[in-house]
């Protein structure tokens, strides 16, 4: 499976600490080479989210075997602000 990172994402991630960047990139490699999500759910519309126990969110779309992570979905307070973000980008990403 082929993770494809938007500049978003990667902005977010790099403003991050140690510890959730090393969270974040073992789940990603879990995906890439075992096609493992872990704690995933849709959430419509071609959107869906991978979970942490900590609050942590990412949102992100498949494009056929693609993934696209999608933004910084940060903790559960900004959820909705997250998802919001999250749907215009995948209009951004996906006509493009």
């Amino acid at each position: 499976m082929q993770v494809s990172r938007t500049s978003e994402f990667e902005s977010w991630l790099s403003d991050e600490f140690q510890k959730i960047q090393a969270l974040v990139e073992s789940r990603i490699f879990r995906i890439e080479n075992h096609d493992h999500f872990g704690d995933a759910k849709n959430l419509g519309e071609g959107l869906a989210k991978l979970r942490w126990k900590n609050g942590l969110r990412i949102y992100f779309t498949r494009v056929g075997q693609r993934v696209f992570l999608l933004l910084h979905g940060g903790g559960k307070s900004d959820q909705k602000n997250d998802i919001k973000k999250a749907r215009v980008l995948i209009e951004r990403y996906t006509r493009a």
